[in-house]
């Protein structure tokens, strides 16, 4: 039509707006004004002597703006200050009652709550207000992009922690449609932790404990160019999981809500991983590999192609036959994989390709047509079993981590904060040869003087309370003992791996959290394999029921294995108790005077406290006093309390179960792991304190119960009873664990009851559950019939009736029908591809919102300046 003149009618229409029509001569025109996440009809005619053509019609949705999202969930405050874990793990009104969000601004609080409690249904929440408009609906990969982009990097850590135990894939490459930027997730891999088996350790019948970020194997990635008929991500799910078990890995369009339009995640490149069992009936694969999943169509998402290209051993492109020319711009790409089409016509049929650049572009038939998703994924699995075979191209997420670099893509860990909390940690661990070495020498406050102390401060509780001469001389000899200990004590020097240590806590906040995190990770890594080597002899000695000295002497050795942060407070508890005899105006005085309000914060930010500690088998009490105290004024001093507890046999649970419904971290490991007694504090959300009486939440994870026959001469092997009876006094509910994998549950049984005839003292009866876990549910044990297994022990227990305790509900409050619970097995399938079991996670969140109906009829305590007299108090009573 060039020289005749003409023009062009442009007319945009939405529901409810108010339609707009442009007139214009330009072959190009930019509509804009126009609203975002919207749909737009969009008509284009020609007008020719006012007359006007046959109008083409498109219809489109405008891109989402990332402030129009956060609005619609409620976090647009949180794009510049992030969430915390602390605001995570708050107790709300979700937790005393079956409320469901009612509106997509609650949609986020809604996951957060399932997914700390480690529910696989997590991503399946939608709000209620959906029925009555769809608009209000929000695709969950979508929700999961925007609560990364409004967390800060520690509860991104914890929810990727959270999530690879509920099986689902996690952030990789995290786009930002606000800024247009793509950031690497390796910090917040980085405590992920595996245990699986390669064909090779199967036949030896042992097996890979990782940290998944280290782990050097091939990288599959999965793309795909246009659209397509079937979910790239549903058919991933099916090719990963096991035979045993089904699981979707990743989020798709066939899930709840999922056929929502994705608003900001486009972009987003997830990663799964697929870990061998050993067992060749179940395992898909007999050797381990890690699994990538763009989201959206390559075309739009050059950056992070290339770094697939560049990484992967393989990446499959899924795409329709009529796409083929696509490729052929290929060739300048720096590509290092094989590429393999899954080349489609009109999702009927499908064919895998091979795709090849050099001499020259061809393609390569590697399959017949498929015409099901089975024969498509069955050739699939064939056609990445036989690149495992003998697979030259391995990668780690760390090592990944220098490409993403220099495709121009910033890693999360990069900050100068993280980096310069990273060298702090290394030099501390890089002298670290042998644990038991490291601690005699560089830990010497905790070592055998402190347990000489706590020995003798143990024996001069236990003296009778009437005073006689030959018991006040006594009692004097025990205190010059321990003026002796402290003199030599305090004799010793600060070693130079404290005096690091002490560098890294003190600084600014974010920087501690950093030092706290990496020192957390570089130590369990020290030591890990042979704690888990120790661990699996001594749950193996449990099963054969041999001698209880083999026992001991395992459990000797994992003490003095051991390495864990809670040493390194250990000894500023330690350093701390000594340092009021240092000259006031000194240097290290003035920092050592510091760390109670240091580890006050990290309570408040989720670390745990270690009450008792479980080597010297005593609590230090100054250290305690001051921690307890600094976290009371920085509360304001709104620090009433109540006290939920665990305790039970040991190996039964109790650490997950806790993990579980508060959505903690306390420490879990294959066989006995918590010795003493750990403290972690929850707080409790403004609207809902004076409906539960308190501000907070203290919840006390104790050493399980081990037999009678475990006593060593150093009283620690008793000291389990003691920790029970201390955190069964301070309680105002009562988890017990049992477990029938112990031959002794009488035994154990009549350690609980007897953990109970403190509490008759302090004049409360705190509510009682009994949880049974290992147990095929036609044995579970009734709670009418446990109730009377109760009162007979009692009854024929001579040191009960001395106490004047007849029957249970003289020491506890335990209803029958509504306080003896079952817990069906932690995982859904055969690990390490198992997700945590739905009916595990959906009972332990009953349990839970029992607990907190408990402490809301519980009466009303003090703060924690009352919980600390009570603590002494009882402690030397014990």
């Amino acid at each position: 039509m060039e020289g005749i003149p003409h023009q062009f009618l442009i007319t945009v229409t939405s529901p409810g707006k108010e339609s707009l029509a442009i007139h214009t001569t330009d072959c190009n025109k930019t509509i804009s004004d126009l609203e975002p996440d919207t749909e737009y009809t969009i008509s284009v005619s020609t007008v020719l002597n006012s007359n006007c053509s046959k109008p083409i019609v498109i219809t489109t949705r405008t891109e989402a703006c990332l402030k129009e999202v956060l609005s619609k969930i409620g976090l647009e405050d949180q794009y510049d200050n992030k969430l915390t874990l602390s605001t995570a793990l708050e107790i709300s009104e979700s937790d005393v009652s079956e409320c469901k969000p009612e509106t997509a601004k609650s949609l986020f609080e809604a996951f957060l709550k399932r997914l700390m409690m480690l529910n696989p249904n997590a991503r399946s929440v939608k709000s209620s207000d959906v029925d009555i408009d769809e608009s209000n609906a929000i695709n969950p990969v979508d929700l999961i992009t925007i609560l990364f982009l409004c967390s800060d990097s520690f509860l991104q850590q914890t929810m990727v922690l959270k999530m690879s135990h509920c099986q689902f894939a996690v952030p990789l490459l995290l786009p930002n449609s606000r800024t247009k930027e793509i950031t690497m997730m390796l910090w917040s891999l980085r405590e992920i932790i595996r245990t699986f088996t390669p064909s090779k350790q199967a036949f030896q019948n042992l097996s890979c404990e990782e940290r998944i970020v280290n782990s050097n194997i091939p990288l599959v990635s999965f793309v795909r160019l246009g659209k397509t008929v079937l979910s790239k991500s549903q058919l991933l799910n099916k090719l990963l999981s096991n035979t045993d078990h089904y699981h979707d890995t990743f989020y798709h369009r066939n899930i709840g809500c999922a056929d929502v339009p994705r608003c900001i995640s486009d972009g987003l490149v997830e990663i799964s991983w697929y870990l061998p069992c050993g067992n060749r009936k179940i395992d898909k694969f007999t050797e381990p590999l890690a699994v990538a999943n763009l989201r959206g169509d390559i075309r739009t998402f050059n950056t992070q192609l290339s770094l697939l290209f560049q990484t992967s051993a393989t990446v499959y492109i899924f795409c329709e036959e009529s796409e083929t020319d696509y490729f052929k711009s290929l060739k300048s790409r720096d590509i290092i994989a094989n590429v393999i089409l899954i080349s489609s016509v009109q999702g009927k049929t499908f064919t895998l390709k091979k795709l090849s650049m050099k001499p020259s572009f061809k393609t390569t038939d590697v399959t017949q047509k498929k015409t099901t998703d089975m024969e498509l994924i069955k050739a699939l699995q064939e056609s990445i079993s036989k690149m495992l075979e003998n697979c030259p191209n391995k990668i780690s997420v760390a090592n990944l981590a220098a490409r993403a670099r220099s495709c121009g893509i910033p890693v999360d860990e990069d900050s100068n904060k993280c980096q310069s909390a990273w060298k702090k940690v290394c030099n501390i661990t890089r002298h670290i040869t042998s644990t038991s070495e490291f601690k005699d020498r560089q830990l010497p406050f905790q070592g055998h003087i402190w347990r000489k102390i706590s020995c003798l401060q143990t024996k001069s509780w236990r003296l009778p309370k009437a005073g006689n001469r030959n018991t006040d001389a006594y009692c004097e000899s025990l205190k010059r003992k321990e003026k002796e200990l402290r003199r030599k004590q305090q004799m010793l020097e600060m070693t130079d791996a404290m005096s690091s240590f002490l560098r890294g806590v003190v600084p600014s906040e974010t920087k501690r959290y950093y030092f706290l995190k990496w020192m957390e990770m570089e130590l369990d890594d020290l030591s890990r394999h042979k704690l888990s080597t120790l661990q699996d002899q001594y749950k193996e000695l449990q099963h054969r029921s041999p001698q209880e000295t083999e026992k001991i002497a395992i459990d000797k050795q994992i003490s003095v294995s051991a390495l864990r942060l809670d040493h390194f407070f250990r000894e500023c508890g330690q350093l701390f108790e000594c340092a009021t005899f240092l000259p006031e105006h000194s240097r290290q005085r003035k920092t050592l005077e510091q760390l109670p309000a240091l580890c006050a914060r990290m309570l408040l930010d989720g670390f745990p406290l270690e009450l008792v500690d479980g080597d010297a088998a005593n609590i230090p009490m100054k250290w305690v006093t001051a921690v307890l105290t600094d976290l009371h004024y920085m509360k304001h001093s709104s620090s009433k309390v109540k006290v939920v507890t665990i305790i039970g046999a040991e190996n039964s649970g109790k650490s997950t179960l806790l993990n579980t419904m508060f959505g903690v971290t306390f420490a879990v490991s294959k066989g006995r792991c918590t010795r003493g007694a750990f403290i972690q504090l929850i707080g409790i959300s403004s609207s809902m304190r004076k409906e539960l009486g308190c501000d907070c939440i203290v919840v006390i994870d104790t050493e399980g119960l081990k037999p009678n026959q475990m006593v060593q001469t150093d009283h620690s092997h008793e000291r389990d009873k003691e920790v029970a009876s201390l955190a069964v006094a301070l309680s105002d509910a009562i988890v017990i664990s049992l477990s029938r994998d112990s031959s002794r549950e009488k035994d154990i049984l009549e350690m609980v009851l007897h953990a109970f005839t403190k509490v008759k003292d302090v004049g409360k009866k705190p509510v009682c559950h009994f949880v049974h876990s290992n147990l095929p549910a036609q044995d579970e044990m009734k709670g009418k019939m446990l109730a009377e297994h109760l009162n007979a022990m009692i009854q024929n227990d001579s040191r009960m009736k001395e106490a004047n305790i007849t029957k249970i509900s003289d020491v506890m409050e335990f209803d029958p029908d509504s306080c003896s619970w079952y817990l069906p097995p932690v995982w859904d399938g055969t690990p390490p591809m198992a997700p945590f079991s739905v009916r595990y996670t959906e009972t332990a969140h009953s349990l839970k919102k029992r607990l907190m109906c408990d402490i809301k009829t519980c009466k009303e305590r003090g703060d924690l300046m009352d919980f600390i007299v009570e603590v002494e108090r009882l402690w030397k009573a014990a």
